[in-house]
């Protein structure tokens, strides 16, 4: 959960409601307000939290059950028996609370949920005594023999645990998707969206169980609908997010969910929030990183449609965060067929990238430079490539990636800065088989910097792959400038096996005293 990536002091402030008196809260949680049946007391009870409100408390409390658990079986580990019971305590209150906590907002529990609450429950009272069995007990044989037990419970409370999140988040989903479906209204479908989309957030996991109840499917509707056009970047924003997994790439297959995306990007009536968003999908849906592309053979069907709209998108593009999702979409399908290749450059595609790449307000980080720059590190396999990197000036840009630092220092950040300088040398290493291109690299002192990236580490941040591509490059280069070169840089960086060069550049800040 992203919940852990937070400020540890925000965290356990945040932590400190959730875990203030839980004897007490379980118990006031257990009473009614009234004895009667006071409808409009229920109705303000219910509707205090938000339905993406409660969802966040239920998630909160289900992380903090989680970690109590997991430090429970550690305490046991070491046989830390006062402890253990405490926690057990604490978590006992925090199950009752969860569970209260639920009830309160939800008036759809099912039979097979309230058997799952009543079981965990149950199982958590026995924990309890068990463990306070085992606090009263002095005989380590006796302990040793319990200790079994007290981990088989453990095992099953947080097989219960894990089986009523799983049943309570499927079934929200599952309210939620329903809302949209049949909601009719602007106000609701948005909210019910909105929602989707916090769920969504908290993890792969998450997306499964919203793929699996259609999520998809559903979404895809309302982006087919043209009384929703104000919501498709909301829409599209969550089916970005829910298709980073398996099950909602499946999903998107079943719906030509391609076709759509298509039509929406090629469809000039729709804002420019529309067209990136969708292009935010395309750039989820073509990642290389995904081990599973049975998607692709519909996205082959519509990539001429589908590119010539991102190119539209990165040239009129209004913003850095615009340009960056059209060209992340670019970049990842220039990754699986060349066709997309030859398709940008008969849009003159690198003639508006490299004039992108001069207005600092809309190539403005190094995540947008490095979409740019392996762009051009795909297309500079083929021939005609290099003559519309010369037009553009494109070997000055590459040469100025060549010096890409991380102004943050972020390891994000960081880590993008590498790929520039990587997927930089690439480029020129495969341009420079054009005596043009490596004419203009040798005069535009692309050699020298070669050299201090391989033999400084600091320079590439100690980046291997860096020095690899630079290694490669520096000797393209070589072989149509000789002369550019020093003899001890020749002896070193050209003439031996690129294994034995990069060994010597990598161990070159090593002390052997």
């Amino acid at each position: 959960m992203h919940l852990i990536q937070v400020d540890s002091v925000q965290r356990w402030m945040e932590d400190l409601k959730l875990m203030t008196d839980c004897e007490c809260m379980c118990i006031l949680q257990s009473k009614p307000i009234s004895i009667e049946k006071d409808e409009q007391n229920e109705l303000i009870l219910s509707s205090q939290y938000s339905t993406c409100d409660s969802l966040q408390l239920l998630l909160k409390r289900a992380w903090i059950i989680s970690t109590e658990l997991t430090r429970i079986a550690q305490k046991l580990e070491k046989n830390r028996w006062q402890r253990v019971h405490s926690m057990t305590v604490r978590v006992n209150c925090h199950v009752h609370s969860m569970i209260n906590e639920y009830n309160t907002f939800t008036r759809s529990s099912s039979e097979e949920m309230h058997q799952l609450e009543k079981l965990l429950i149950d199982k958590c009272s026995e924990f309890t005594a068990f463990t306070e069995r085992c606090l009263q007990t002095e005989d380590e044989e006796i302990l040793k023999s319990m200790k079994s037990c007290v981990n088989e419970t453990l095992t099953t409370v947080a097989r219960y645990f894990g089986q009523l999140i799983e049943l309570v988040l499927t079934q929200e989903a599952q309210n939620l998707l329903r809302q949209i479906e049949l909601s009719g209204s602007v106000y609701v479908a948005e909210s019910a969206i909105s929602s989707l989309f916090s769920l969504a957030q908290e993890g792969a996991h998450l997306c499964r169980i919203i793929a699996k109840g259609g999520g998809v499917v559903t979404l895809f509707k309302i982006c087919r609908q043209d009384c929703f056009r104000c919501l498709y970047p909301q829409t599209l924003r969550t089916l970005a997010s829910i298709c980073c997994v398996e099950e909602g790439m499946q999903q998107l297959e079943k719906v030509d969910g391609i076709l759509c995306l298509a039509d929406i990007l090629t469809d000039t009536s729709h804002s420019e929030a529309t067209h990136a968003e969708a292009a935010a999908v395309v750039a989820q849906i073509t990642s290389p990183h995904l081990t599973f592309t049975q998607h692709l053979s519909s996205f082959l069907e519509n990539m001429e449609e589908i590119v010539t709209a991102l190119v539209k998108l990165c040239q009129g593009a209004s913003s850095g965060e615009v340009f960056l999702l059209a060209s992340a979409a670019l970049a990842n399908i220039t990754f699986f067929d060349t066709m997309a290749c030859e398709i940008l450059l008969q849009l003159n595609a690198v003639k508006i990238l490299l004039a992108a790449c001069s207005d600092k307000h809309i190539v403005d980080t190094p995540y947008s430079r490095d979409q740019v720059v392996t762009i051009l590190a795909n297309m500079s396999v083929l021939d005609q490539c290099a003559s519309e990197i010369i037009q553009g000036n494109g070997v000055q840009l590459l040469m100025e990636m060549l010096f890409e630092k991380s102004s943050s220092g972020t390891p994000a950040e960081v880590a993008a800065c590498e790929r520039v300088q990587q997927k930089s040398a690439v480029t020129l290493a495969r341009l420079s088989r054009d005596p043009e291109v490596a004419e203009a690299a040798v005069k535009l002192s692309c050699i020298p910097r070669l050299i201090k990236l391989c033999r400084s580490p600091t320079e590439r941040n100690n980046s291997d792959s860096v020095l690899v591509a630079c290694l490669a490059a520096l000797r393209r280069l070589a072989v149509m400038s000789p002369d550019g070169l020093e003899d001890s840089d020749f002896q070193q960086l050209v003439k031996p096996r690129l294994v034995d060069s990069f060994l010597l550049c990598t161990n070159m800040e090593e002390s052997f005293v």
